[in-house]
């Protein structure tokens, strides 16, 4: 297989609906005559006895379950669902807490890692909400009444004390500085000290 078409399929599978070959073209780099051929790769290497396939659905491209597998994939969607959240959720939920209101740039900064799907993962939860962006700038996130009750916490402010963590070096200085921010507002209401 391709790494191309490797690629793509990785791109398939995260996917939450079909990807247009214009989207993919747009992850990947290629041109459509190159990603028509990995597509075709991926369709062949799912066409012998596995549980995927590739499907062609709503002008998109998808891996999907198989028909005959249907049985088995609803008994996993009718069991409770953990609510359990990841190392790079954790991480991210953090981040959101203690610097709200907060952009996704400014998460993936911190992170130093791309924080799209943990973001969404965050929102679908529950966790986290997108503040109404003023004017032209980009949407920040804040933390919802699901997360302080989640987090038994009665507000904000109740947030651990920075003072538990540290941090060095120049970059650590600055999250400092706007994390002691962000604290003093939580407890205050105002960023005046």
């Amino acid at each position: 297989m391709t790494e191309l078409a490797r690629t793509i399929e990785a791109v398939l599978f995260l996917a939450p609906e079909p990807l247009e070959v214009g989207t993919i073209e747009d992850i990947t780099g290629e041109p459509a005559s190159e990603i028509a051929l990995a597509l075709g790769e991926i369709r062949e290497r799912h066409s012998h006895n596995t549980g995927l396939e590739l499907a062609e659905i709503a002008g998109g491209w998808a891996l999907r379950t198989r028909a005959d597998l249907a049985p088995a994939c609803d008994r996993l969607r009718a069991r409770p669902r953990e609510d359990r959240l990841s190392p790079a959720a954790m991480e991210t939920l953090a981040v959101v807490a203690y610097l709200e209101p907060v952009t996704r740039r400014e998460i993936g900064r911190l992170r130093g890692v791309d924080v799209d799907s943990t973001v969404s993962s965050l929102l679908d939860r529950g966790l986290i909400e997108e503040v109404e962006a003023s004017g032209a700038g980009p949407a920040t996130f804040r933390t919802t009444t699901l997360f302080l009750e989640r987090f038994g916490l009665a507000r904000r402010g109740d947030l651990p004390s920075l003072e538990r963590f540290e941090l060095t070096g120049p970059e650590a200085q600055a999250l400092r500085a706007r994390l002691q921010q962000a604290e003093l507002i939580a407890q205050t209401g105002t960023g005046d000290a």
